[in-house]
């Protein structure tokens, strides 16, 4: 049956919020709360500093989903390059006048928060390159010719990204990117070239872009009881605190190592080591299941459009949010050398959650315009 151009288009705002998976954003709501408590339970019992500016921010961010998911698609294809530009300019801003914490200049100070543009950029990333690949055939992706250009949109800011230095966001920008030019249909040999490089690149790498403190978290990564005291502290706390938690765990604001200051950065990266403690192995494996169900939500909208932007930016997005939680889970592990990763939707901090929510608004926005078609010509304004 042939599919209405307009289907979706003339919807009243009131029909849009009715077209909105409200299952996605409970279960959005669900999992930030589980962040919240964290926060209180971080704070030895109080809503300040964190658990309060978490909520405020998460209720900022959930009005700036909806806003998003009901916006007209058209919008985010047309100006997906307008976006992609901002984002990078934000980059290049930071560079040069760019606020410094923790070693690193990853912020723009706005005096109300912290903006740190490289998850701004994460997103725009995704956008980007489903606008790209849209309405791309299959000769098309075939010719390497036709990647170059895309390939330049994932370059570019992983290039000054690494430059802040903050190697953990620049790898997972790329590998969100190969996820989007997989599913665009790019050959296997492009990948299979792209690894050789990459294994190429190591040993030059290591000696010219590595600085000495992010060699050090490889090392220690493979003998972190080489080095207890120093590079190894975080990860050897973190699998202490992961096993002291048994498991039903020590109960809710009762775990040691985190309330008596042995956990570093307990209300940020290694916030899911401190629920583990508290709540056991059934507590975080509750967590993950809570990710594993927005997992399924996100690529289930994404495979349900009908039209290539919204499978691309779904999925895209859906990539982005697992690497995520999987890379932060595995490093509190051990699995994974220790980076900068936050946990999405529980660990404190202003960019990630309302960049994150940005992301779910366009998922949702898929939803809502998931029966549009979107031809060759849609992004000229053209139906």
């Amino acid at each position: 049956m042939a599919i209405m151009p307009s289907r979706q288009l003339d919807l009243t705002l009131g029909q849009k919020l009715w077209q909105v998976n409200w299952g996605l954003v409970f279960l959005i709501t669900v999992t930030a709360s589980v962040g919240f408590g964290m926060l209180y339970s971080a704070a030895n019992g109080e809503f300040a500093p964190w658990a309060t500016r978490q909520m405020m921010r998460f209720g900022v961010g959930l009005v700036l989903m909806i806003i998003v998911a009901v916006s007209n698609i058209h919008f985010w294809l047309r100006y997906a390059y307008i976006i992609y530009i901002a984002s990078f300019s934000a980059l290049i801003f930071v560079e040069l006048f760019g606020s410094v914490g923790m070693g690193a200049q990853r912020w723009i100070d706005l005096g109300f928060m912290s903006l740190q543009p490289s998850e701004v950029m994460k997103s725009a990333v995704i956008l980007a390159l489903a606008r790209y690949f849209y309405a791309s055939r299959m000769e098309d992706v075939e010719r390497f010719t036709y990647l170059m250009f895309p390939l330049m949109l994932v370059a570019a800011p992983m290039a000054m990204i690494i430059r802040q230095p903050d190697l953990g966001t620049a790898l997972l920008l790329a590998v969100s990117g190969v996820a989007v030019f997989f599913l665009a249909g790019v050959r296997l040999w492009v990948f299979v070239a792209a690894g050789i490089a990459a294994i190429g690149a190591i040993v030059p790498v290591w000696h010219l872009v590595l600085l000495d403190y992010q060699k050090a978290r490889l090392l220690t990564y493979l003998r972190p009881e080489q080095d207890p005291l120093g590079s190894g502290y975080h990860v050897m706390q973190s699998k202490i605190a992961l096993g002291s938690g048994g498991i039903f765990g020590k109960g809710f604001l009762a775990g040691s190592q985190s309330h008596l200051s042995f956990l570093p950065e307990k209300h940020t990266d290694f916030i899911f080591t401190m629920l583990a403690e508290e709540f056991g192995m059934m507590g975080g494996l509750t967590l993950i299941g809570l990710y594993a169900l927005l997992l399924i939500y996100g690529f289930a909208i994404s495979l349900r459009c009908r039209h290539h932007f919204g499978r691309l930016l779904g999925m895209g997005i859906m990539t982005m949010f697992f690497l995520n939680f999987f890379v932060n889970v595995a490093m509190v592990m051990g699995l994974l050398p220790v980076v900068g990763m936050p946990l999405p939707l529980v660990s404190y901090g202003g960019s990630a959650m309302l960049t994150l929510m940005f992301g779910f608004g366009l998922l949702l926005n898929v939803y809502v315009h998931r029966d549009v078609y979107l031809g060759p010509g849609a992004a000229d304004g053209n139906v």
